[in-house]
């Protein structure tokens, strides 16, 4: 995940807590958790490197909670966000305190932790970073369902590996997951005949353009949102 483009334009969170529901602690992490608490289909929103405080991203967490999901978006970065703008930052050091290998194995208790409070079925979306710790949990029965928006370096392995309903949702202009490799991706998905794949190539954006869009856009806000509306919609079918 070299590319700058992902750790570009981090975003503002000078505004405090935003957002419908609250952080709360569940398998040793800290949540953002918003929705029905009756609900028994839940979905896990996985941040990308500017972690789970990312206004975008709650407000796109309360919109899959209207839809009668639970939605968690845990802190898998423990705070400790991505950040160029401060002089002491060593990004090789935090990537390799933030692994995506680490990632996924800390979202499986938090899974557990779910399904033991009475939820039968849990998807997963992640966007870059958190692309890639859902590719990984997508080779497991951790999840029923998984989201890939503009994810970070997946392997063939892990496509190959694949084990639950997979969409792909890929930028026309994105240097970390290029639209040549999700069509390939795509099609080793589609040979898959145990469950259904998904792939789209959305025209005119870039990486990150789902949770980094600039609200005051009308056109980058209406790109964003038509992809939020195909992860719903994928969620709504395979999460019930």
């Amino acid at each position: 995940m070299s590319s700058p483009q992902c750790f570009e334009n981090p975003p503002n969170l000078s505004s405090g807590p935003n957002g419908a529901g609250t952080v709360q602690e569940l398998a040793g992490l800290r949540n953002y958790v918003t929705g029905p608490p009756h609900s028994k289909r839940a979905i896990l929103l996985i941040s990308d490197v500017f972690g789970f405080e990312a206004p975008n991203l709650r407000k796109l967490a309360d919109k899959v909670a209207a839809e009668g999901f639970l939605v968690v978006v845990p802190d898998l970065l423990y705070g400790d966000y991505f950040d160029l703008q401060n002089p002491q930052f060593d990004r090789d050091s935090w990537m390799k305190a933030h692994g995506m290998d680490k990632g996924c194995e800390d979202t499986k208790p938090l899974i557990a932790a779910l399904k033991s409070k009475g939820l039968t079925s849990i998807g997963a979306a992640g966007f870059c970073w958190g692309g890639v710790v859902v590719a990984k949990l997508a080779t497991s029965n951790h999840i029923q369902a998984g989201v890939l928006l503009h994810p970070g370096p997946i392997t063939v392995d892990e496509i190959n590996d694949v084990k639950v309903p997979l969409a792909i949702l890929g930028a026309e202009t994105d240097p970390i997951f290029s639209p040549e490799k999700l069509k390939q991706y795509g099609e080793i998905l589609s040979v898959k005949g145990e469950f259904e794949s998904f792939t789209k190539i959305y025209p005119g954006v870039s990486h990150g353009w789902t949770v980094k869009y600039n609200v005051e856009d009308e056109s980058a806000v209406k790109s964003a949102e038509e992809a939020h509306q195909d992860m719903l919609n994928w969620f709504t079918k395979h999460i019930k």
